[in-house]
């Protein structure tokens, strides 16, 4: 699915970035930064509750093609800056991790192994 799509449907907020033509294959959600670096899939798009600047790593060394902020969580000061000069996409969004995540689904992405579908 398009990422310029998904922004629409969703009514995402945007932090930072600008390249919005591409294809998203997938969505994970988890907090745990391990996690994220051993199991996201590339171009996956990411749900998470952090906020630091190390999540900002996390997408450019996996590829990813962004990150959505739920419950109207932001980035701090200097991780919007980092994120805005390597143009990295970060989204935020008043909806709860697990409606977005649902919305998602709804909209035709699964995560990395589709066990549910």
């Amino acid at each position: 699915m398009n990422l310029q799509e998904i922004v629409k449907e969703l009514s995402l907020d945007v932090l930072s970035g600008h390249q919005f033509d591409m294809d998203v294959n997938c969505g994970y959600v988890s907090d745990i930064l391990s996690d994220v670096m051993a199991k996201s899939p590339k171009s996956a798009l990411w749900i998470t509750n952090q906020t630091h600047e190390n999540i900002l790593a996390l997408v450019y060394f996996k590829s990813l093609c962004g990150i959505i902020l739920p419950e109207g969580l932001l980035l701090d000061e200097s991780s919007l800056n980092i994120a805005k000069e390597k143009s990295i996409l970060v989204f935020s969004t008043q909806a709860a991790a697990f409606d977005v995540a649902g919305r998602l689904y709804e909209l035709g992405l699964r995560g990395r192994t589709s066990a549910l579908a």
